[in-house]
């Protein structure tokens, strides 16, 4: 069993490399083992724009090796027509001996029937091996195919004492350089990063991937914005044609502003509108679901958190924390009263802590047990 976790271990973590690139695929990881000695035979995972997956990857690198070996893999096995042939082929016609799958993949297209036809085809299965890891790396697909929308991590910056922003038109600086790394690791791990216009006029934000060698990993950017606001001057239209840039609006939205804004190559599409006039931000989010988008990072302001929150979007939440207190000047409180009850209230737990250079980083998910 420990050499088992040593493998699965080892295929999570060439999984998640993938993470942002594979979409709307998972990225599975995959491991091929001779049986007798633990010698690793393959690797594999899911390549960039979702094929060829894991499994064959690793089998092709095993080659005829992989006859009598073991198969780890961070998901079940594919096992319909697609694109490509299934999985489920590729292993059995590979003369793999044993599967140990660490998640089953609720697809209504595969749904325990991979796992099925494995072990018709005479390979032992065993599933359920780091399981939990499993789902949180998983946590876009399983979203996607379960409740039609990306799975939303959000991420808030605040001070000591609670404040995102001061009360002034000044940019509050909150945090330091090791934790500005932090997010462009995140945004690099992302599918697309969401904001609202409130954000996008405030800061003229890039919202790209600026970590060395990392530069070809900026995910999708996409703006609610329910008039269609954003400036065509903006640092989001401007480089539009460089790095993709999606905004999503309501029928009330200019027709001249679409135009200026499509000219410049942003894609507009148009959701429907909740009560009040705004964005229906469940609606938003299945848009972005059906276009096969499987994990956003929010990083607009406590405005969109707290609908996000109250709309009950949310799959985790990273709150960073600077060393440094706003003080008595007040300014705007980074928690709004949804956010705040749902991450008290025990709809979701702490999954991790960590010290950023000055400043703290905890991400708490939505508790599925």
């Amino acid at each position: 069993m420990s050499d088992d976790a040593t493998f699965m271990r080892l295929a999570l973590a060439l999984g998640r490399r993938g993470l942002g690139t594979t979409w709307p695929n998972p990225s599975v990881g995959a491991v091929v083992v001779e049986a007798a000695t633990g010698r690793i035979l393959g690797t594999g995972a899911t390549a960039p724009g979702g094929r060829p997956h894991g499994e064959p990857l690793a089998l092709a690198a095993a080659g005829e090796a992989a006859r009598g070996a073991t198969l780890y893999v961070t998901l079940e096995p594919c096992s319909h027509h697609g694109r490509t042939p299934p999985c489920t082929d590729a292993i059995l016609a590979a003369g793999i001996a044993r599967v140990v799958s660490a998640l089953e993949d609720p697809d209504p297209r595969v749904a325990g029937r991979g796992h099925a036809l494995l072990r018709q085809g005479g390979v032992a299965v065993e599933t359920g091996l780091m399981r939990e890891a499993a789902a949180r790396d998983h946590i876009g697909h399983v979203t996607r195919v379960t409740r039609g929308r990306p799975a939303l991590h959000l991420k808030l910056a605040r001070t000591r004492d609670g404040f995102c922003a001061a009360a002034g038109p000044e940019r509050l600086r909150i945090t330091g350089p090791v934790a500005d790394g932090a997010v462009h690791l995140w945004r690099a791990h992302a599918d697309a990063i969401l904001i609202g216009i409130g954000t996008a006029r405030a800061d003229d934000p890039a919202l790209t991937v600026r970590l060395p060698g990392l530069a070809g990993r900026s995910p999708l950017r996409v703006v609610l914005d329910t008039h269609l606001r954003l400036s065509p001057a903006s640092v989001l239209a401007r480089t539009a044609r460089d790095t993709p840039t999606l905004v999503l609006t309501t029928r009330s939205a200019p027709a001249h502003a679409r135009r200026a804004l499509e000219a410049l190559g942003v894609a507009v599409a148009t959701v429907p509108a909740d009560a009040a006039g705004g964005i229906d931000l469940t609606a938003a989010l299945a848009d972005l679901g059906a276009r096969g988008l499987t994990r956003l990072c929010s990083e607009g302001g406590p405005r969109l958190a707290d609908a996000l929150a109250r709309a009950d979007l949310i799959e985790a939440c990273t709150l960073v924390t600077g060393p440094a207190e706003l003080g008595t000047a007040g300014g705007l409180r980074a928690l709004g009263p949804a956010l705040r009850a749902a991450l008290a209230g025990g709809g979701f737990r702490t999954v991790e802590a960590l010290r950023l250079g000055a400043d703290t980083a905890v991400t708490y998910e939505r508790d599925r047990t």
